[in-house]
């Protein structure tokens, strides 16, 4: 694919900043992507809003003041330092979470009226357009612009897809790192190492974006791009900026609770941390020999279905980058130990495991392709609101 829009021509069009033209063309071919995408949001609200007029249960408290939306307002309005003891011996303290979420939920409620719940709001919304918008131009980029476009309506409606309108910093992470791998993907490479430096703020997976930076400078290099004077200081420029926002939080919670290891050891008191997912696979097999065996065959088989996509992407030969990302996400979400409920949230940012079914339905006929999407956005929207007013996320 060459360049977003093409040369400007002559008169005042020409004087304009090419990144501004770039910019407005990439929003142009974007619009009805991005219209899906408003539309499934709105569709799963409306359905959260009847659903919890008809339970008595307020929809903005469920979006907004509920589980982490608590710990990021708590943050955002008073700092770190805030831990909660409770029985059995867990520590939940705050500094399991990463800041930029509360950054920006304590400026945006400074300048406009907004708690900073609300605020969380705001982001979030924000947030998945513009992380629907690099979604689309990374598919329109790999497989053409039907492909992109199916490519966000999947995502916009996972099953787990409500947590884009909550005050979580899911739709931030993917926004930021759908933006890393595009620029990666377009060989722009301090703007990748930015946003994967920002996304290693927002969550610890941004640790699979610094991945998918690295990859895409040794896929360069080993093609000859970094032979060019002007490409070789931008590509160690952007991977040496990817790992400094998650470098940074790692060694300021060190520094503050005086243990080189001490997120791990917050995330210990949480009960989270890795073990190569015995602890999950343990749960399953509880849940297969118990009276419980339906809820652990669909595990199983859920397990199995995101194996098989991630395969599925691996033959339909995704960019180094792109798989790297994508397994990086899915490794850390399947191995880690804690609430398992979490872990379908957890691997909503790894949004190239749906590339081929979005190429599968770009080929389709558009009425079956339509009524597909249609069925998949209508029972994401009554599962979102069943599971916010069931266990949901923490």
């Amino acid at each position: 694919m060459t360049d977003l829009v093409s040369p400007a021509g002559t008169g005042a069009g020409a004087n304009r900043p090419r990144a501004v033209l770039r910019a407005r063309g990439a929003l142009r071919r974007a619009l009805p992507a991005l219209l899906v995408h408003a539309g499934v949001r709105a569709l799963g609200i409306a359905v959260l809003a009847v659903w919890g007029y008809c339970a008595g249960r307020s929809p903005h408290q469920l979006l907004s003041a509920r589980w982490d939306s608590l710990w990021y307002a708590r943050i955002a309005e008073d700092g770190y330092g805030y831990t909660l003891h409770l029985p059995g011996g867990k520590v939940h303290a705050d500094l399991a979470f990463f800041p930029l979420l509360p950054w920006l939920e304590r400026g945006l409620s400074a300048v406009f009226p907004l708690s900073a719940a609300d605020a969380g709001l705001v982001v979030s919304a924000v947030s998945s357009l513009l992380a629907a918008w690099a979604v689309f131009l990374i598919g329109e980029r790999l497989y053409g612009r039907r492909a992109g476009v199916a490519l966000v309506a999947l995502w916009s409606a996972l099953p787990v897809g409500i947590v884009q309108s909550m005050a979580y910093s899911e739709s931030l992470f993917t926004a930021l790192a759908a933006w890393s791998l595009y620029a990666v993907l377009t060989g722009r490479w301090v703007r990748a190492g930015t946003f994967a430096a920002l996304a290693g703020l927002t969550r610890p997976v941004g640790a699979a974006v610094v991945l998918a930076v690295w990859l895409g400078v040794l896929v360069a290099l080993r093609r000859g791009h970094g032979g060019e004077r002007p490409a070789l200081p931008r590509m160690l420029a952007g991977a040496a900026l990817a790992p400094l926002g998650w470098l940074a939080y790692f060694v300021w919670v060190g520094v503050r609770t005086g243990s080189p290891t001490g997120y791990l050891d917050v995330q210990g008191g949480w009960g989270n941390g890795f073990d190569g997912g015995l602890a999950f696979g343990s749960f399953i097999g509880q849940r297969l020999s118990g009276p419980a065996f339906p809820a652990g065959l669909g595990l199983l088989v859920g397990v199995g279905l995101v194996l098989w996509l991630y395969a599925a992407c691996v033959r339909q030969r995704q960019p180094l980058p792109l798989l790297g990302y994508t397994g990086a996400v899915l490794l850390l979400a399947l191995t880690a130990k804690g609430y398992f409920g979490s872990k379908p949230r957890l691997m909503m940012p790894a949004f190239p495991l749906l590339l081929p079914l979005a190429v599968a339905a770009a080929r389709a006929r558009p009425v079956r392709a339509a009524l597909t999407v249609s069925t998949v956005v209508l029972v994401s929207a009554v599962y979102g609101a069943f599971w916010l007013h069931g266990s949901g996320p923490p």
